[in-house]
């Protein structure tokens, strides 16, 4: 999952899916193995995930670096090794965590974020982690701790995030929950 987040930037699922799949069988996904690759190759496939490919080719290189070196190619499963990785923040950790099924977290990515906070789970903080703890205590008593219930939940407000509850021009008309929503009534 680490190499799924660095492997491809502001793309959708299924370009992510195919900058992923290529560097799994160009390359592979060990640590030696993208060691090992040649920069070309490694270039190439950062370019199907689209912008600053170089850039990511560097981080795809650094996380396989930091695998190999601090955990002899075995990333433990816990978060303060994980945001030892290259794009790997608190929210990509519990991400992690949760779809591993290591640990049954509230893991939300930017969309989901922005939905929760919408509905008046947390507040807009200055800053991201802010507003990231802000809503996970405004949700907490709200959530089972079933890994499939949190998955579906992350799932289903990332899509919402992205397809309705957008970050500009939020199609609330369309809305099923905009009753609920308190950015709705303050518009």
């Amino acid at each position: 999952m680490v190499l799924w987040e660095n492997v491809a930037y502001l793309v959708d699922d299924e370009q992510r899916e195919v900058a992923f799949r290529a560097l799994r069988e160009r390359v592979g996904t060990k640590p030696a193995e993208i060691l090992a690759a040649r920069w070309e190759v490694l270039l190439e496939v950062a370019e199907l995930g689209g912008i600053l490919a170089e850039h990511r080719v560097k981080k795809l290189l650094r996380a396989a670096q930091i695998a190999q070196a601090r955990f002899g190619g075995n990333v433990p499963a816990e978060k303060r090794a994980l945001k030892l990785f290259p794009s790997i923040g608190e929210p990509g950790a519990e991400k992690i965590l949760l779809f591993t099924k290591t640990a049954p977290v509230v893991a939300l990515e930017s969309n989901g974020l922005r939905v929760l906070v919408r509905l008046g789970y947390g507040r807009e903080e200055k800053n991201y982690a802010a507003t990231y703890r802000s809503v996970q205590e405004g949700v907490a008593e709200e959530v089972e701790r079933d890994y499939r219930w949190l998955i579906r939940m992350h799932r289903l407000l990332r899509r919402h995030g992205q397809e309705t509850c957008k970050r500009t021009a939020p199609r609330c008309g369309e809305c099923v929950v905009a009753e609920d929503c308190r950015y709705y009534q303050g518009r």
